[in-house]
């Protein structure tokens, strides 16, 4: 089964100015119960919780399922923030010979690999001869639940 290298740019977050502010209760019990949790506590924008350097970070559109047991399934949105150093063990998006993905970012001694979390794909060895751009470090997945 071939990954899909293909995403959907969504939208540049580009204007901090527009925010929807929706409440935020106070935080529910996923064990007992609790009888004093049902109160506002206050007021949340997805764009201040979500993009923190809005003048770098872009969200993407998930196609294929090589990131599943990171919890990344098709059709999620990824928020990148471009900003943000990739290091090792960083889920990224780059672009690999033309074609955007989404993997583990893996380095040793200078060899960058790219590790899918789907254990039907393989691990792409970055080659000296390949063209290889990171656009930026995955900071939030999004999907339905």
């Amino acid at each position: 089964m071939k990954d899909v290298p293909y995403f959907e740019i969504v939208k540049i977050l580009r204007d901090v100015e527009s925010t929807i502010r929706i409440p935020l209760f106070s935080a529910v019990q996923a064990g007992f119960p609790s009888p004093a949790s049902d109160f506002i506590e206050l007021e949340l924008d997805f764009n201040s919780l979500l993009v923190s350097r809005p003048y770098t970070t872009f969200c993407v559109r998930v196609r294929g399922n090589s990131m599943q047991d990171a919890h990344i399934y098709d059709n999620d949105i990824l928020i990148v923030d471009r900003s943000v150093k990739a290091t090792n063990g960083k889920i990224v998006v780059a672009i690999l010979n033309g074609d955007f993905t989404v993997k583990r970012l893996s380095i040793n001694q200078n060899q960058y690999s790219l590790i899918p979390d789907n254990p039907h794909y393989p691990t792409i060895e970055v080659k000296k001869s390949d063209e290889f751009e990171i656009w930026g470090v995955v900071t939030f997945i999004i999907h339905q639940a």
